[in-house]
């Protein structure tokens, strides 16, 4: 069952209007995580993916995330239109954050701009913003996207939404 979109105010996106299958584009939007106090990726060279009844997942090329808090972790998972995707953990002195990052090192032809690129999830982290606003996770811990207020829902992973 496909839910009723929200209405959308001025200047805002549906995630209802996105693709499916997905697709990958570029973006300026300064994006920055934070945490304990520290930096853990600041640009403003991103690749947002945009899917139907999702909010965009922030992809951030590897020379724009602090490399020495970056670890790789175990374990992959697949998605059927980016390929194999590896994870990582962020390390912050003793602080670990356990599989909170994933890439595409052999992202399939369409998604080819994701070589080289993070995405994270929002929930672990003190702060993930999108010029300047703080995001809201996605819901549920499966999705990576980054909900900001320009953003009309409703978003894949609320309870009852996994036929969507």
């Amino acid at each position: 069952m496909r839910p009723k979109p929200e209405p959308k105010d001025p200047g805002q996106e549906s995630v209802w209007d996105y693709p499916r299958p997905a697709v990958a584009e570029p973006t300026s939007a300064h994006v920055v995580i934070e945490h304990a106090g520290r930096i853990v990726a600041d640009t403003k060279a991103s690749i947002r993916t945009l899917e139907t009844s999702h909010p965009p997942s922030y992809y951030i090329p590897r020379a724009d995330i602090a490399a020495d808090m970056l670890r790789p972790a175990g374990g992959g998972s697949i998605c059927e239109w980016k390929g194999a995707a590896r994870y990582f953990d962020v390390v912050i002195g003793d602080v670990v954050l356990p599989r909170v990052g994933w890439s595409y090192p052999d992202p399939t032809p369409g998604f080819a701009a994701l070589r080289d690129h993070v995405a994270f999830y929002g929930w672990p982290f003190d702060r993930c913003s999108v010029d300047g606003e703080t995001v809201v996770p996605q819901p549920g811990r499966f999705y990576g996207g980054w909900i900001t207020s320009d953003l009309a829902g409703p978003f894949k992973g609320v309870p009852g939404s996994m036929g969507w």
